[in-house]
């Protein structure tokens, strides 16, 4: 190869390599930055804060000079249905404020709209955490003496509330007060016939052994909800009975058809059900639905009843 030749190709790799290193270093930093200035940061406009939501505790009634007001309120975590402690003084003072208003009016009953957010993972047995939610407040209110028959409780979802960033909702709630109508029996009605259906299709759960957690269908979340109700309005009873199939000692199943319906009962007082309105027995093997010298029968008869009595 002559020098001629060399001294070409070294001229070649000297442009080559010039123009590589000039993409680098110069074109692909500037237009980077063009690009920045035409285009908005897609990540700095999805990590900008969403604005905390704060309600206040407020109830008033329209036929009265009642109102009952707080800029603090009750308030939970996300995906959780238990009251935040320690409540303000504020809300408690007003919340007695309440009870004696209440029990001044037995024909004024106060409904509880509880909020839950599409993300959040509804851990509770009832059918949404709004739901759950309402149902705290209740018992909260309930153990001031407000009768639990003056008080209704629903669920909503409300996407407009944003927690903080510790995970924390401030007051998901709204509140109102209604004046009962002794002429309109229709929501009586409506659930005495719900009622009824519990007591003729109960709540059956069966377990595994070892079993710490239930997990519920959208059905048996609706059982839960309208016994809660039942037991509220009407001052009915929850009554858990665990049963067994026939396999070993007779002694033996009633103490494991108890532990069944014992386990049933502390899962329904974690969700809100008053201890002292659930009653739990066991009937052991004594009454199976289905044969026991079956696999299948077995199964079915090792279940825990839920009814209202």
């Amino acid at each position: 190869m002559t020098k001629k030749t060399i001294c070409l190709l070294g001229i070649l790799l000297t442009i080559i390599v010039g123009t590589v290193l000039y993409y680098f270093l110069c074109c692909k930093v500037c237009y980077s930055k063009e690009k920045e200035k035409t285009e908005p940061n897609k990540e700095v406009v999805n990590l900008k804060a969403k604005e905390v939501s704060k309600n206040a505790f407020l109830i008033t009634d329209a036929a009265s000079n009642l109102k009952i007001e707080s800029q603090d309120n009750f308030n939970f975590k996300m995906s959780n249905f238990s009251i935040l402690e320690p409540l303000s003084l504020k809300v408690k003072e007003e919340s007695l404020k309440l009870k004696n208003y209440l029990l001044s009016n037995p024909s004024k009953t106060i409904d509880i709209l509880g909020f839950y957010k599409s993300d959040e993972v509804n851990n509770s047995a009832f059918p949404n955490l709004g739901l759950a939610r309402a149902n705290a407040v209740k018992n909260y209110f309930v153990t001031l003496g407000i009768a639990s028959k003056q008080i209704n409780t629903n669920g909503k979802l409300n996407d407009t509330i944003n927690p903080d960033k510790e995970s924390t909702l401030f007051g998901p709630f709204s509140f109102g007060v209604l004046t009962g109508n002794d002429t309109d029996t229709s929501e009586d009605d409506a659930l005495k016939t719900a009622c009824e259906s519990i007591k003729e299709n109960p709540l059956v759960l069966y377990f595994k052994t070892g079993q710490t957690a239930i997990n519920l269908t959208t059905e048996q979340r609706n059982k839960i909800a309208t016994i809660s109700k039942c037991v509220d309005k009407t001052g009915v009873k929850v009554q858990v009975i665990g049963h067994t199939d026939n396999v070993g000692n007779a002694n033996n199943n009633v103490v494991l058809g108890q532990k069944r319906a014992d386990f049933a009962r502390n899962y329904l007082i974690k969700n809100g059900i008053l201890g002292n309105n659930i009653e739990a027995l066991s009937k052991g093997d004594k009454e199976p639905i289905a044969n026991n010298a079956t696999q299948e029968g077995r199964t079915k008869n090792r279940r825990t009843v839920i009814t209202i009595n």
